[in-house]
């Protein structure tokens, strides 16, 4: 018989082994480790965690895992044959959860060849293109029905602006002082046109010219301008034509490709003058609302 005074260290061990009986026995009738603490009087967390070890908890004491139903979901999800970026997407949960709660499963058998895959790929990028393309040309439609009705005033003032943007300006060591107007827009071609109309320039003084590469068609071009413009085709001056530099990648090539129109106003110099002056007076006012 062992004596219990006879060595500290034995006696420890005699109380540890005594309170664990204790505590695993109350541990099998269902306690919580708040109970059994209170129950046995140990109140250091380590000691009770030691008494208890290898005790399961009862099962009324677990918490739910908030993440045991989406495991579950995720499982199914797989076992349906979904990826791990559809059930991302369906439970809006990390990939690598996804990775740990289903790696154990085998890998679903793909429902495309690499081929389909592709040709599919390629469907959804032209939908998702043709719908930006919509949503663009919705704006521009509304954009434009934002302008309304153009006074000659707000012609007027367009035109000075458009001039002086993309015609011919003269330079204090090189005055030419006449109004030369080049560009490969119909609609900037239109306006100006219509511009010079408001401002009473007869069409008897207006020379037109195509201005294109010498590879381009360029009788096609001609037609094309002489449409744009409202006259014939034997009313356009003879073309200017650029050589084309073998070194050069154009893009501006093909039926689309149409060159430029150039419109030459005769007997224009005081006109510039004036559009000079216009513009000037743009300037000062833009200028004033600046403070």
């Amino acid at each position: 018989m062992q004596v219990a005074h006879s060595s500290g260290k034995t006696s420890k061990y005699a109380d540890f082994e005594n309170l664990r009986a204790q505590a695993i026995a109350l541990r099998r009738q269902g306690m919580s480790l708040r109970q059994i603490r209170d129950h046995l009087k140990v109140h250091n967390n380590d000691l009770l965690n030691r008494l208890v070890h290898g005790e399961p908890a009862p099962e009324w004491t677990r918490r739910p895992n908030a993440k045991d139903d989406l495991r579950e979901r995720a499982r199914d999800l797989r076992r349906q044959g979904c990826t791990y970026d559809q059930i991302e997407a369906a439970l809006g949960c990390s990939r690598s959860s996804v990775s740990l709660w289903v790696r154990d499963l085998p890998k679903p058998t793909p429902k495309y060849t690499p081929e389909e895959q592709q040709a599919l790929m390629r469907e959804g990028l032209e939908r998702y293109r043709a719908a930006g393309r919509e949503r663009l040309e919705e704006a521009r439609a509304s954009a434009r029905e934002e302008i309304g009705e153009l006074t000659d005033r707000e012609l007027f003032l367009a035109g000075v602006a458009l001039y002086w943007a993309e015609g011919q300006k003269s330079k204090p060591y090189n005055r030419r002082e006449r109004l030369v107007f080049v560009n490969s827009d119909t609609g900037v071609i239109r306006t100006y046109l219509a511009w010079l109309d408001l401002l009473g320039v007869e069409r008897e003084r207006l020379g037109f010219r195509v201005l294109i590469h010498e590879s381009a068609d360029v009788p096609a071009a001609q037609r094309f301008w002489a449409g744009v413009a409202g006259v014939d085709v034997s009313d356009l001056a003879r073309p200017t034509l650029k050589r084309h530099n073998p070194r050069t990648v154009r893009k501006n090539t093909g039926v689309g490709y149409h060159g430029c129109l150039v419109v030459d106003v005769a007997r224009s110099a005081e006109l510039y003058n004036r559009v000079e002056g216009w513009w000037g007076g743009i300037v000062t006012r833009a200028q004033a609302r600046l403070g």
